[in-house]
């Protein structure tokens, strides 16, 4: 079945920024294949000092320029000096723009391509490598879910606006730093349903509590009612707020009550939009504040988390019985180690696991193994089978 993720903007919006110095249309080769892009430099950009940079992820059917205009950060980046890159996604085999996140048989590696991008961009203008975004609109937000899995190493935090995650995304995910995470969603949406669809789209629940979890948030949400602003929009919005986790991250979900697939506040109006919030805003608001070590002024408020996935080997993945880790010797300030589904609920908790850790006991699935030392913790995924 086909699933059309983006709702096509009128032709009639399809025009370039009058201020031609700062849009400007460019392409790489990546793969052996021409990528395009639309960059979008501020004018108050001079070199001298690094900048953030965010990528902006089109929906499927959708493109670089239609999203431009959608979902439209030019002149928040006018005020808070960042620069956009608005990526051109590839023809699928329905010959659909479109960005390879799992779906169907497409080959395009844009991961590699955002890796790519993101070089290309920083070697023409002075781009600060811990405060690189990714945001999008439905393909464009299971695209930027899929670079905080995959690309993490460079990716700071992401936001997704009516999108959401595969299975199969989720279940390989390999961040590796706590990542803040903002999710906006309509639960009305009918292109990438609220509750989930079978085999190729998380519950928006699911994926909030997956990364409140690895976040190590609290584990009870703060829930707040938006102001109704637009009585006409047919709308309300919740904000839900996961915080406190490790360098201070945060998860946030707006869920809209109502609310369809659809950039909340944009100036394109689309049936069931909602304006009791600016999804563009909300997005910079929420990203500008982090950096990929975390929240900029957590200073020593949050815990430190440390990245020692590459000192420890866990085995066998899937296990069945016991689950064996070496490398704990290494740790000498070990405290705990500790197991958690994917929702964050604590299953096991154990002081040492010399002879591996007994998880005959857990359903078939995936969980998060959690390694807490006085400084920080690791997480690590694994199947039990």
């Amino acid at each position: 079945m086909k699933f059309r993720l983006f709702l096509t903007i009128f032709c009639s919006f399809l025009y370039l920024s009058a201020d031609a110095q700062q849009t400007i249309n460019a392409s790489i080769t990546n793969s052996g294949i021409q990528r395009d892009y639309i960059l979008y430099v501020p004018a108050n950009y001079t070199g001298t000092a690094a900048v953030p940079l965010l990528l902006n992820f089109h929906g499927l059917t959708s493109n670089a320029t239609q999203q431009m205009f959608y979902g439209d950060f030019r002149s928040i980046a006018d005020t808070a000096g960042f620069i956009i890159v608005h990526p051109e996604g590839t023809l699928d085999n329905n010959g659909d723009t479109h960005f390879n996140v799992g779906w169907g048989a497409s080959t395009v590696d844009d991961v590699a391509f955002s890796s790519a991008l993101i070089d290309s961009i920083s070697a023409q203008y002075n781009i600060n490598q811990d405060r690189v975004y990714s945001t999008g609109m439905s393909n464009g937000g299971f695209m930027s879910f899929k670079l905080a899995c995959e690309l993490s190493d460079r990716i700071a935090g992401i936001a997704s606006v009516t999108g959401s995650i595969l299975p199969l995304t989720l279940s390989n995910c390999n961040a590796l730093h706590s990542t803040p995470i903002m999710q906006i969603h309509g639960t009305n949406d009918g292109s990438v349903p609220y509750n989930g669809g079978a085999g190729w789209t998380e519950p928006i629940g699911s994926l909030v509590d997956y990364w409140a979890s690895f976040n190590n948030c609290t584990v009870t949400p703060v829930i707040e009612n938006m102001p109704n602003i637009s009585i006409i929009d047919g709308s309300t919005v919740e904000k839900i707020s996961c915080l406190n986790g490790y360098n201070c991250t945060e998860v946030i979900h707006f869920k809209i009550t109502n609310g369809g697939h659809t950039w909340p506040g944009s100036v394109i109006p689309l049936s069931a939009t909602n304006y009791d919030i600016n999804a563009s805003i909300e997005v910079w608001n929420f990203l500008s504040k982090y950096d990929i070590n975390g929240l900029i002024s957590c200073g020593n408020v949050g815990v430190k988390e440390e990245t020692l996935n590459s000192d420890l080997f866990v085995y066998p993945n899937p296990a069945e019985d016991k689950l064996q880790i070496d490398g704990l010797d290494n740790i000498t300030d070990l405290l705990k180690l500790v197991i958690t589904d994917l929702s964050g609920a604590v299953l096991i908790s154990i002081k040492n696991a010399d002879n591996g850790i007994d998880i005959a006991e857990l359903s078939c699935g995936f969980y998060l193994l959690h390694i807490e030392h006085a400084t920080g913790r690791c997480s690590i995924k694994f199947t039990k089978q």
